[in-house]
């Protein structure tokens, strides 16, 4: 059992490219059963595999006493596999309440950041989590008694980023026997049975009523469901993006698109040809392109529903001018036969806020939401304001790096976060470029290379979760260049048009 287990394991790190000999693997622990499994079977296999490990705990302080038992059972659990051990805290529920967000999601997203925390500072190149093929079965069936679109049937991803998860196609119990064989505890947070959560009375009474009585593999044709949609999301970003970029007009942090080409996006002149397609196919591209806007504003299309997407829709088609929506986030007004996005105040103070601060209000302001494929894809990006085309290849590192012309800036793809956004210069930007010992304003940079104030304006940086990783003419941010780890390099080529 235990081999044919592991066995699986590897084929599926394997299949997704997941990791690399030489990678440092953070793994994330919290001291459950699929956590505890995962570092144990990492642990065994590492040698094969080539990688190094350190165990991450993160307490969320929100079980009492129970909280501290765990953090004490994953450090000594760390000491018996004798692996680095590195613990973070936070007052999750204290934060939920001063950010106004929910419970669950300020623990996922706290979370995450400390596991990211320890990517940027180049302590390990990959966080792995014990996502199981039960949790996408459930995540999946959960999204759709919520009422989600294609896109949230993707559920949970084998990889996002540096974040993988090795067992998203294992089952939960099969982890269970092969911990009990081995006569290894592990701890049970009592939370889990709270049947007033939706995803515990999911695990505990839908699925298993739905596995007796009705379909025994629902678990694993609810995961081929997952890893479809996922496919078919790759094609759909794909799509929305060359889209957009050939429809919208982007200006001082709003977007602009002719209400005729949001709700025929393949009519006459534009980029795409849809003209034989039925209204039913159109209709699905004017709904993404919808949302890729709120996306590229936002960073996310959180709160979003179907039903606020339609009521985009029906004033592009009827609306009169002048007449508003204020969206999640985002406020949508029809100026005489275009539709205006733009954030809405109460996020102002964030992205918007540092457009309006700029010294330079000229037309050289821009900004575009960039979405990186994968290994030989190439994303390009149209900037009209500079007059100037951007394309974004990502490669695969290990085998084209002495292939690599130098002179092009490369940056490690697997470092980069979401939002990736290609924008304008502005004041107070600053970064450390490879090769340099402390960070300096990019001001102070443009100087010493005797760049005109008159075209500072509209210099080009690209910045990941709001970190400066590239402008033109200097090498790239430090923490983002390409390591002896990388395994995927992102290429940036300027040219004019």
């Amino acid at each position: 059992m235990a081999t044919d287990l592991i066995e699986r394991i590897l084929s599926t790190i394997s299949r997704h490219q997941m990791l690399r000999a030489g990678d440092r693997v953070g793994v994330g622990v919290s001291g459950g059963a699929d956590s505890v499994a995962l570092v144990r079977i990492l642990r065994e296999t590492s040698e094969k595999q080539g990688i190094r490990l350190a165990v991450l705990h993160f307490n969320h302080c929100l079980r009492g006493p129970d909280s501290e038992r765990d953090e004490e059972f994953v450090a000594s659990l760390a000491a018996d596999l004798d692996l680095p051990y590195f613990c973070g805290r936070e007052d999750v529920a204290a934060v939920a309440r001063a950010k106004h967000w929910n419970l669950e999601d300020a623990g996922r997203r706290l979370r995450y950041a400390f596991f990211s925390s320890f990517v940027q500072e180049g302590r390990i190149d990959r966080a792995a989590v014990a996502h199981t093929a039960d949790d996408q079965a459930e995540t999946v069936l959960g999204r759709i008694l919520r009422g989600t679109g294609p896109r949230g049937l993707a559920a949970i991803y084998p990889v996002n980023g540096h974040v993988v998860r090795p067992l998203l196609e294992i089952r939960r119990a099969d982890l269970r026997e092969y911990l009990g064989n081995l006569s290894q505890p592990w701890r049970e947070d009592a939370s889990n049975d709270d049947r007033w959560r939706l995803r515990s009375r999911l695990r505990h009474e839908i699925l298993p009523i739905l596995e007796r009585d009705i379909q025994p593999a629902v678990v694993n044709q609810l995961a081929r469901l997952a890893d479809m949609s996922r496919e078919d999301e790759a094609f759909w970003q794909a799509l929305t993006s060359a889209t957009l970029n050939g429809l919208v007009k982007r200006e001082s942090g709003q977007m602009c698109i002719p209400c005729a080409d949001l709700l025929n996006p393949g009519g006459e002149g534009g980029p795409l040809s849809f003209a034989n397609l039925p209204q039913e196919a159109r209709l699905a591209v004017t709904r993404r392109l919808i949302r890729g806007m709120v996306k590229e504003l936002r960073g996310h299309c959180r709160q979003w529903t179907g039903d606020h997407v339609e009521r985009v829709v029906q004033l592009a088609a009827s609306g009169s001018s002048g007449s508003r929506l204020e969206l999640p986030g985002v406020v949508v007004e029809r100026s005489l036969g275009s539709l205006q996005f733009s954030l809405a105040a109460a996020e102002t103070k964030g992205l918007v806020a540092r457009d309006s601060r700029s010294n330079s209000a000229s037309s050289c302001e821009f900004l575009h939401a960039v979405e990186l494929g994968g290994a030989g894809d190439s994303t390009v990006v149209a900037v009209p304001e500079i007059r100037r085309r951007f394309h974004l290849k990502v490669v695969d590192w290990h085998l084209l790096e002495r292939d690599t012309d130098q002179d092009k800036a490369a940056l490690d793809r697997d470092l980069l976060d979401s939002p990736l956004v290609l924008r304008n210069w502005r004041p107070g930007d600053s970064f450390r470029p490879k090769g340099r010992r402390s960070s300096r304003k990019l001001k102070q940079f443009l100087r010493m290379k005797r760049i005109a104030v008159s075209d500072r304006s509209g210099w080009p940086v690209l910045t990941s979760a709001n970190m400066l990783v590239w402008t033109r003419g200097l090498p790239v941010a430090a923490e983002f260049a390409p390591r002896a780890a990388t395994r995927a390099g992102v290429i940036i080529v300027e040219e004019t048009f």
